[in-house]
C-alpha cells in the first residue's frame, strides 16, 4: 500500500480568477498532474488546493480505473479544500475547522479582528486495509507561510507590518496545529498500538517547527533515536512523522525563493510507522522533479502546468 499527500497547486477549472486562463493551459495542467499520479500509483492520496470540485472530477477521470473522490466542504476565501483520491471507498469520519473549546480566538490582522476555526476544512477518512483492519487517514492543509496584507499585498509597507502580519499567520497555523491533534486524538482513541492512523497533508512547515511539533504528541521516541524501537505507553498517542525515513538528497517538497523545504508531511500512528518499508518525496527511484521555486506571489504561478509541490509518500508492508 502506498499512501501519500500532494498539494496540486491551484486546481481550478479555467475562466476563474485563479486557475488557468484557457482551456489549453488546463488541459496541459491536468495532464502534468494525472502523469504523476499514474506513475505513483498510490492506493490513497490526501490532496490540497482543489479549488473547484469539478476539476478534481476532471483529473481523476484521467487516471486509470476508478478513483474515488471525498471533499472537504469547508474552503477557504479562495475556494480551495482539501480531499482524497483513494482506489477503495472510503467513509467519511469527519469534515471539521472547529478549534478546541479551550482555545482563544486567534487575531489575524492589525484591526483586532479575530477567528474561532480553520481556514480550511479537516477531513477524515476510513478506507478498509486488507489484514489490518480500518486505515483512519486525516488530511490537513495549514495556514499558509506566504504573508499577505490588506488591500491585497503582498509586500509589507514597512518591516513592522512584516513582523506583525508574520505573527498572526503564525498564532493561527499554531491554532490550526492544534485543532488537527485534537482530531488525530480522536481517531487514535488512545490505541495508537493497535490502530492504524495516518495525519497527511501540507502543514507549510519544516519538521523541526513548533506548529509540526504540536502533532506529535507526547515527546520521545523518535524515528533515528534510541528510544523508537522501546516500547512504552505514549506509544499509545504518539504520531511520527516519517521525514528521517525520506533519503536526504529528497527530503524537501517545495523550493522557496531558492531553498528546498519539506513543508509535506506523513505522520504516523505506533503499528502503521512500524510497517513502513520505504519513504520519499516526488516518484519512487527518482525523488523531486525540478520544482518551481517560489516567491511571496502566489499569483505569479497562474494556470502554471502541474504543481509547485512535490508528493510526499510512505509504502506500507503487510
Amino acid at each position: 500500500m502506498l499512501l501519500g499527500t500532494w498539494n496540486l497547486e491551484n486546481l481550478y477549472r479555467p475562466g476563474g480568477p485563479y486557475g488557468p486562463e484557457d482551456e489549453a493551459a488546463y488541459e496541459v495542467k491536468l495532464a502534468a498532474l494525472a502523469a504523476v499520479i499514474t506513475e505513483l500509483d498510490p492506493t490513497l492520496l490526501g490532496v490540497q488546493e482543489v479549488g473547484d470540485p469539478e476539476a478534481l472530477k476532471d483529473l481523476a477521470g484521467m487516471l486509470d480505473d476508478d478513483w474515488q473522490l471525498a471533499l472537504s466542504e469547508h474552503a477557504d476565501s479562495r475556494g480551495i479544500r482539501v480531499g482524497f483520491l483513494s482506489r477503495t471507498a472510503v467513509t467519511v469520519l469527519a469534515d471539521t475547522t472547529a478549534f478546541p473549546a479551550e482555545l482563544r480566538p486567534v487575531q489575524v490582522d492589525d484591526s483586532g479582528a479575530t477567528v474561532t476555526r480553520a481556514g480550511r476544512g479537516f477531513l477524515a477518512v476510513e478506507a478498509g486495509e486488507a489484514g489490518h483492519g480500518p486505515l483512519r487517514v486525516a488530511v490537513c492543509h495549514l495556514k499558509s507561510k506566504l504573508l499577505s496584507y490588506p488591500n491585497d499585498r503582498f509586500q509589507p509597507r514597512d518591516e513592522g507590518e512584516r513582523a506583525r502580519y508574520g505573527a498572526y499567520a503564525l498564532y493561527r497555523r499554531s491554532a490550526e496545529a492544534t485543532a488537527l491533534r485534537a482530531l488525530a486524538d480522536e481517531l487514535l482513541d488512545g490505541d495508537g498500538q493497535g490502530r492504524d492512523v495516518a495525519v497527511l497533508g501540507d502543514l507549510n512547515d519544516e519538521m523541526q517547527a513548533a506548529t509540526t511539533q504540536i502533532l506529535l504528541g507526547p515527546p520521545g521516541s523518535e524515528i533515528g533515536t534510541p528510544g523508537y524501537e522501546k516500547a512504552d505507553k505514549g506509544d499509545a498517542t504518539r504520531l511520527w512523522d516519517v521525514a528521517p525515513l525520506i533519503p536526504p538528497g529528497q527530503r524537501y517538497s517545495r523550493v522557496n525563493s531558492g531553498r528546498r523545504e519539506l513543508i509535506d508531511h506523513v505522520l504516523l500512528s505506533h503499528r502503521l510507522v512500524h510497517r513502513v518499508t520505504a519513504a520519499g518525496t516526488g516518484l519512487p527511484g527518482e525523488g523531486p522533479p525540478g520544482l518551481p521555486s517560489v516567491g511571496p506571489d502566489p499569483a505569479e504561478r497562474r494556470g502554471a502546468p502541474g504543481s509547485d509541490h512535490a508528493p510526499v509518500w510512505v509504502r506500507i508492508g503487510g
